[in-house]
């Protein structure tokens, strides 16, 4: 059953509204799977939202009570068939750990990863789904290109090599207990901004996952469930390229703020504007 409708150049708002209408349900599917890089997965229940699966665990009273949080280096377990090179893999996780230094420096103070803290948070990446980097290209050229009444209208991408992130990560307390746990998956969809990487789309969900899990310890609950909360200043400035916060964040490099954003826009590999981390440890 086909849907017939006619352009006009007076309603260019219309066009628009059919258009992410028809993004609703075309993503890529990246399986919910557990892979054992947790302490524990006792306890943890089915949570996410519209586009991402997730399971999780959190002990309230520990997690609000905690003041300090240290980072560890994102690690990557996504077998040797993978066809993704190791420089993409690095990019990909020193973009969660920047992401989760910053928006965990919301509430906690983030220390070295040599220092003691209230909690320690450590991810592990399990899955990336590699992006087309072919048909990612053509859809960028297709929105640049797409005008309605010499208005230019964001055209969904191409609903075919679309790529994906599956993250585990976990909070563990001084006495090394687990006090929060999350499984996380979510594939691109066809308003996410194609870029020519095998990668670019699970660069672009780095972002996703680390807000979902930062959102959980800084408010000791299911992160999916409530309204969304609006970014706050110190986030703003760093996504911009300003400094962080907590000096401990400066070893995943700055973010690439507008010329990422533009760098974005246009299709362009993640390291193009990306230049990681300034430490490695």
């Amino acid at each position: 059953m086909g849907i017939s409708f006619q352009l006009s150049e007076t309603h260019p708002q219309a066009i628009l509204c059919l258009l992410l209408l028809s993004t609703l349900s075309s993503c890529a599917n990246v399986p919910l799977q557990q892979k054992g890089t947790l302490g524990s997965y006792t306890g943890m229940t089915p949570s996410g939202g519209t586009l991402t699966k997730a399971k999780l665990r959190v002990d309230p009273q520990p997690v609000l009570a905690a003041k300090t949080v240290r980072i560890l280096r994102t690690s990557t377990q996504i077998g040797s068939a993978s066809t993704i090179q190791p420089k993409d893999l690095a990019l990909v996780s020193n973009a969660i750990d920047r992401a989760l230094c910053t928006d965990l420096a919301d509430r906690f103070r983030i220390v070295t990863s040599d220092q003691p803290a209230d909690l320690t948070v450590h991810a592990t990446v399990t899955d990336i789904v590699a992006t087309n980097k072919t048909v990612a290209a053509t859809s960028t050229v297709t929105t640049l290109g797409a005008t309605v009444a010499a208005v230019p209208v964001p055209v969904p991408r191409i609903p075919v090599g679309l790529g994906g992130l599956s993250v585990e990560a976990e909070a563990i307390a001084q006495d090394g207990s687990q006090k929060a746990a999350m499984l996380w998956s979510r594939g691109a969809n066809m308003l996410t901004t194609p870029r020519y990487s095998r990668v670019g789309d699970a660069y672009s969900l780095s972002s996703a996952f680390s807000n979902d899990f930062s959102r959980m310890l800084v408010k000791g609950k299911d992160p999916f469930k409530g309204l969304p909360a609006i970014p706050s200043m110190q986030r703003m400035r760093v996504s911009l390229g300003g400094a962080p916060k907590y000096d401990a964040c400066k070893a995943f490099g700055s973010a690439p703020g507008i010329t990422g954003a533009v760098a974005g826009q246009l299709g362009l590999p993640p390291n193009w504007s990306d230049k990681g981390a300034t430490v490695h440890q």
